[in-house]
């Protein structure tokens, strides 16, 4: 890890919170997102990356096709 991943507040809570099961609310996922002072350097890697599961900056997979799709429409 370099740069921004250094910082991350998930690197102490269990990975699994990330990547909830279908049908699961990602809500604690994205409570430590919202502690993280590095949430939006991972939105935007995930962004990047094309990271499809998990919870990444705060954003679910469903909340980041979103934001691609404005994107790419403006």
């Amino acid at each position: 890890m370099s740069g921004w991943r250094d910082e991350v507040v998930c690197a102490q809570t269990d990975p699994e919170l990330f990547f909830p099961d279908k049908g699961l609310r990602p809500r604690e996922a994205k409570r430590v997102c919202a502690r993280c002072p590095v949430s939006a350097e991972c939105l935007a890697y995930a962004l990047a990356h094309d990271r499809v599961y998990g919870v990444w900056g705060g954003t679910t997979e469903r909340e980041r096709r979103k934001l691609t799709t404005t994107r790419r429409a403006a």
